[in-house]
């Protein structure tokens, strides 16, 4: 049960070794409950997974990214998302988002997690298309899956497929998914993860604008700082131009970022002198 996250179809129990006379022994003793008959959870099973097997339903969208550690932007609720089938059962639950569709890609077969591709669907059409992209990002490089095979995938909507024809896996953090998606209409080339003097960078604008965004988690310790710092030195000196912003920049102050981007391309930085 605990290789299983705390929960566990009773099939799935049985090829795992354990007869069903077991599974009432560990529900008279106290050690699982029982879940609408099909199910087996422990004390600690994940709300959301708990809630999927209660309504005979699949954990979708935000919420399936989230238990896949996908970088979810700031300001998406925390609500849970579950995956029925059309024209299915009124689900037992209150206080769900619901999305009944047919899926892309085959079941989850015992589990209670929608595929990659349905989730990556679900998250198209459920979050607002810059944090959508995130999202999408985020999943291309924990999931370790290339731009052309999502695009290759059959996407049902429109905004599954512009997800997919924007897509990249190069992306360090969402940080870096959101400033690309927002500094890309200024029209000038912007390219990701570019090594430089034998570090990668987060954004090359142009040929010369160097674009770094310190990430909460990355750049917190002194340490980390110092070598930023330096690294930023020898930029300099090698004729880039560098613009360092912090999280809370991009998050609450994006206009501040985007003008000081446009002044540095207004003066030529980003062109080789």
């Amino acid at each position: 049960m605990r290789d299983a996250g705390g929960i566990a179809h009773r099939l799935a129990v049985v090829e795992a070794g354990f007869p069903l006379p077991a599974h009432q022994r560990a529900v008279n003793a106290g050690a699982v409950s029982r879940i609408r008959r099909h199910w087996l959870a422990t004390s600690n099973a994940p709300e959301g997974l708990r809630t999927a097997a209660e309504n005979s339903a699949s954990l979708t969208c935000v919420s399936a990214a989230r238990h896949r550690g996908w970088w979810i932007p700031e300001g998406v609720p925390d609500g849970i998302h579950l995956r029925f089938e059309p024209h299915g059962t009124k689900p037992a639950s209150q206080n769900l988002t619901t999305h009944w569709t047919r899926r892309i890609a085959p079941p989850p077969g015992y589990g209670l997690i929608e595929s990659v591709e349905d989730t990556l669907a679900h998250v198209a059409l459920c979050l607002p298309p810059e944090s959508a992209q995130v999202v999408w990002n985020s999943a291309a490089g924990i999931e370790g899956l290339s731009p052309r095979a999502l695009q290759r995938v059959r996407w049902r909507t429109a905004a599954a497929r512009r997800c997919a024809g924007r897509v990249s896996a190069q992306s360090d953090s969402g940080l870096e998914t959101i400033a690309l998606v927002r500094l890309a209409p200024l029209g000038v080339p912007i390219a990701q993860q570019v090594v430089l003097l034998g570090r990668p960078v987060d954004l090359l604008v142009g040929e010369r604008l160097v674009v770094q965004i310190d990430g909460f988690e990355h750049h917190s310790s002194s340490a980390q700082r110092t070598k930023d710092v330096r690294f930023d030195a020898e930029l300099v000196l090698a004729g880039f131009t560098v613009l360092r912003f912090t999280y809370a920049q991009v998050v609450h102050d994006w206009d501040h970022v985007e003008r000081t981007v446009a002044r540095a391309i207004a003066a030529g930085a980003h062109l080789t002198r």
